[in-house]
C-alpha cells in the first residue's frame, strides 16, 4: 500500500478493480468471455464489453480462495488457485537463486548478492484489508488497518527470503508505502516470520517530504523511478541485485537487477 494510488478498483495502485479491472483486461490477464474490452477497443463501445463488477469481484474471491471468520474478516485459503500460482512461482525463484548464488560465490566477485522485494501483495499478503475497504483503498482507511493488524505473508515467501538469506543473500524490502508506516510495516514482517534485518538499511519506504539525494525525481519520482532508483542505490552500496520480486510491473521495471519474478494480483493495478 500506498500503492501510490492503489486499488480504488481499479484505478490507483488501484484506479482499481475498475481502472484495475481494465487495465488487467487490456493486458490480457483475465479472461471474461467474448465481448471484454481489447487493447484495440480500450473506450468500450457498449455495455456488453464491461465486465460487471460484482462479477469481477466474484472471480477475485474464488481466485483467492476467500475464507470469512466468526467475526467476518476475510482469509485466503492456502488451497486457493492463487496459492498454487504463488508456489509455482516461488520454486521457479528458489531454483534460480540456488544456482545464482553458487555461480556468484565462485566467481569471487566483491559484491555480495541481494534480493529485493516490494511489500503488498509479494511479502504481506492485503486481501483481508481489500476486503474489508471494499477494494477502496485510503490512506486514512490503510493506516487505520496496518497500525492494528497484522497482514499473512504472501503464501511460502516468508520462507523463501528466509531461505534466500541463509544462502548468502542480502534482503532488501522495498515498498511505496510511506515513511511514516515503517514502525507498522517492520513490526509485520517481523511477526508473520521475515527472520532477516529490518533496519533503515535493510527497508525502504517512499519518503515525500524528505526524499533521498540519491533520487534525482525526488518526490515527483514515479514509481518505476522511485524503484528503480533505489536498486541502483543499492548496488552503489556494494551489492548485487540478482532477483526483484514485485506484484506490479512497476516494481520490477528500469533495470538493477539481473531478473524478475512477477508475483500475481488480480485486486489492483499500479503504474
Amino acid at each position: 500500500m500506498p500503492r501510490p494510488a492503489r486499488f480504488r478498483p481499479a484505478l490507483s495502485r488501484r484506479a482499481r478493480l475498475g481502472a484495475t479491472t481494465a487495465a488487467a483486461l487490456v493486458a490480457g490477464t483475465a479472461v471474461f468471455g467474448v465481448g471484454q474490452a481489447t487493447a484495440e477497443h480500450s473506450v468500450p463501445r457498449t455495455d456488453k464489453e464491461i465486465p460487471n463488477l460484482t462479477q469481477v469481484q466474484d472471480k477475485i474471491k474464488a481466485y483467492y480462495g476467500d475464507t470469512v471468520t466468526a467475526d467476518g474478516e476475510h482469509y485466503a485459503s492456502p488451497h486457493s488457485n492463487y496459492a498454487r500460482q504463488v508456489r509455482g512461482i516461488e520454486a521457479k525463484a528458489r531454483t534460480y537463486l540456488s544456482k545464482a548464488l553458487t555461480r556468484h560465490d565462485r566467481a569471487g566477485k566483491q559484491s555480495k548478492p541481494a534480493i529485493v522485494l516490494d511489500m503488498d501483495d509479494t511479502t504481506l499478503l492485503t486481501y483481508n484489508y481489500e476486503l474489508q475497504v471494499g477494494f477502496h483503498y485510503t490512506e486514512e482507511s490503510q493506516d487505520k488497518y496496518l497500525a492494528h493488524t497484522d497482514m499473512d505473508p504472501v503464501f511460502g515467501m516468508n520462507r523463501l527470503v528466509n531461505w534466500a538469506h541463509a544462502k548468502g543473500a542480502e534482503v532488501f524490502f522495498l515498498t511505496g508505502r510511506k515513511e511514516a508506516q515503517r514502525d507498522w510495516s517492520v513490526r509485520n514482517l517481523k511477526n508473520v516470520g521475515y527472520g532477516v534485518p529490518l533496519d533503515r538499511r535493510h527497508v525502504y519506504l517512499k519518503n515525500k517530504e524528505n526524499p533521498p539525494a540519491y533520487l534525482p525525481c525526488g518526490a515527483t519520482c514515479t514509481t518505476v523511478e522511485y524503484k528503480s532508483g533505489t536498486r541502483k542505490h543499492i548496488e552503489s552500496l556494494g551489492y548485487h541485485v540478482v532477483a526483484n520480486f514485485g506484484d506490479q510491473y512497476s516494481d520490477l521495471s528500469g533495470g538493477a537487477g539481473d531478473r524478475t519474478f512477477k508475483l500475481p494480483n488480480p485486486m489492483y493495478y499500479l503504474p
